[in-house]
C-alpha cells in the first residue's frame, strides 16, 4: 500500500459540536493506560510501522522505538502503531494512504517515525484498526480518524466514501468510558453501559444491521452503517466491557454474562453454528458459576480469552499453532486452557498470532512466525506457548502488548531495582 502520500496542506480539524453536560466528570475504566513505559516493535514494518525510520523494515527481535515522551499504552493497527503518552498525546507511525496516522506525512519518510497527532483534548484511550484510527478523551468525546473498508474497498468513517485525514469528533452525547477497534469496525462503550457501533457490517460484526442491509447499508445507504447507534438487546442489557476480533465483538454485561456477534466461521465466538450473527447472542460457552472473564481479543479467526485468576483460553481455528494447544491440535467451539505460562494479566491476538502478558511480566507468543511477529528470530510456527526474550526486554517488564497484520508492538517498563 505504499506510494500515495497525504496532501501537505489540510483545513485544521473537523468536529462536531456535541452538547457538553456540565454534570460531567472525568471518565474512567480500567482499560485507561496508567503505567508509562517505552515501546518496542518487531516484525515486518515496510511502510514504517516499526516507527525505526526508512532504512530499517524488519525487526527479528523488540526494538526500541524512540519517542519524546514516556507511553502508557500502544496499540497495532493493520499496518500503523498508535502510541498514548503519559500526557495524553497521541504519536503515530505507519501506512497513511487513507488518513489512519491523523497527520500530515507529505515529508519524504515522515510516516515512518513517531510524529504527534493535533488534538487539543487529553486523551485517555487509543483503539487501532486496519485503515482507522480513534481516540477516546478525558471527558468522554471519541474522535476518529482513517476510514473503513469491506471486501470492496473503501466506505468511508463517518460520511460515505469519505476519509478523515484529520481526527474528527464522533456525534455522541452520552459520555464514553471505552472504544475498541476491529479490522474495519468501532465499539464505544457508554458510562451508562451501551454499546455503539460503527463501520463495516459485512460479518454481522456491528450486531446492529440485518444481513439484508450488511453490503453497504443496502437501499438505506453507508449511513446506516457509518453513523454510530446503539446495539439494541433483548431486554435492557447494560455492559461494564466490551472487546473486538477483526470481524466480531464481544461485550460483558454488569451481570457477568458474555454476549457476541460477528463471525464464526470457525467458531471463534464459541457458538455452536458456524454462521455470522448479526445480532447480538448470549454465549453460553462462557458462563459458569466458577469463571469470572477479564479479557478477550479476537484474531481473523480465533478468539484469545483470560478469567480472572490468570489462565488463558483459546477457541476458533487452529492452523499455524494460533491456539496454542500443542502440535496438531484442531478447531474448538468453546474455550480450552493454554497450558505452558505463569498466570496472566492480558492477552492479545493479531492475525493468526496470540500473545499472553504475564502477572509477572513476561510475554508469551504462539501461532504464525511467517513475519517474525513471534519474537522468536525465526520463522517457524509455534504451537504452544514461547516466551519472548531479547537484549531490549532484560532487566524490563512488559505492561501490554499489541499485534497487528505483520508486526508487534510492546510497552515494557525497567524492572524496580530494590
Amino acid at each position: 500500500m505504499p506510494g500515495k502520500k497525504t496532501p501537505a496542506k489540510r483545513k485544521a480539524t473537523a468536529t462536531v459540536e456535541v452538547p457538553k453536560d456540565p454534570k460531567k466528570a472525568k471518565v474512567a475504566h480500567r482499560s485507561h493506560g496508567k503505567e508509562p513505559g517505552q515501546v518496542l516493535a518487531f516484525g515486518q514494518g515496510d511502510v514504517g510501522q516499526l516507527g525505526l525510520g526508512e532504512t530499517i523494515t524488519e525487526r527479528k527481535k523488540p526494538a526500541l522505538v524512540s519517542l519524546s515522551e514516556k507511553t502508557v499504552q500502544v496499540v497495532a493497527g493493520g499496518m500503523h502503531t498508535v502510541c498514548l503518552s503519559e500526557t495524553g498525546h497521541i504519536y503515530t507511525f505507519g501506512c497513511n494512504d487513507e488518513g489512519a496516522l491523523g497527520r500530515d506525512t507529505s515529508e519524504e519518510g515522515s510516516e515512518t517515525v513517531p510524529a504527534k497527532v493535533s488534538l487539543d483534548e487529553k486523551v485517555v484511550q487509543v483503539s487501532a484498526g486496519d485503515s482507522h484510527t480513534a481516540a477516546l478523551t478525558e471527558d468522554g468525546y471519541v474522535y476518529i480518524w482513517g476510514s473503513f473498508r469491506d471486501n470492496n474497498g473503501v466506505i468511508g468513517l463517518l460520511e460515505p466514501m469519505k476519509t478523515c485525514p484529520l481526527p474528527t469528533k464522533i456525534p455522541i452525547t452520552d459520555p464514553v468510558v471505552k472504544i475498541v477497534s476491529g479490522n474495519d469496525h468501532l465499539v464505544i462503550l457508554t458510562r451508562d453501559g451501551d454499546l455503539y457501533t460503527s463501520g463495516c457490517a459485512e460479518q454481522g460484526q456491528l450486531g446492529r444491521v440485518p444481513e439484508h442491509f450488511s453490503n453497504r447499508g443496502g437501499r438505506k445507504g453507508l449511513e446506516r452503517l457509518l453513523v454510530p447507534q446503539m446495539v439494541k438487546f433483548k431486554g435492557k442489557v447494560h455492559f461494564n466491557d466490551v472487546f473486538c476480533g477483526a470481524y466480531l465483538t464481544f461485550a460483558v454485561s454488569r451481570e457477568g454474562y458474555v454476549y457476541g456477534f460477528g463471525l464464526s466461521n470457525y467458531h471463534q465466538l464459541g457458538t455452536k453454528s458456524t454462521k455470522m450473527c448479526f445480532v447480538p447472542v448470549k454465549l453460553t460457552c462462557f458462563k459458569n458459576s466458577t469463571t469470572n472473564w477479564v479479557d478477550f481479543s479476537g484474531g481473523q479467526h480465533h478468539t484469545l480469552c483470560l478469567d480472572a485468576e490468570g489462565q488463558v483460553y483459546s477457541l476458533g481455528r487452529a492452523e499455524y499453532g494460533r491456539l496454542g494447544l500443542g502440535q496438531g491440535a484442531e478447531e474448538k467451539s468453546e474455550p480450552v486452557p493454554v497450558m505452558g505460562m505463569e498466570p496472566a494479566k492480558a492477552v492479545t491476538c493479531g492475525a493468526s498470532v496470540s500473545y499472553a502478558v504475564t502477572k509477572e511480566g513476561s510475554v508469551y507468543a504462539w501461532g504464525m512466525g511467517t513475519n517474525l511477529q513471534l519474537g522468536t528470530g525465526e520463522e517457524d510456527d509455534e504451537w504452544s506457548p514461547v516466551k519472548v526474550t531479547g537484549k531490549q526486554l532484560e532487566n524490563r517488564e512488559v505492561l501490554m502488548a499489541s499485534s497487528g497484520g505483520q508486526h508487534t508492538v510492546l510497552l515494557v517498563r525497567d524492572t524496580q531495582e530494590s
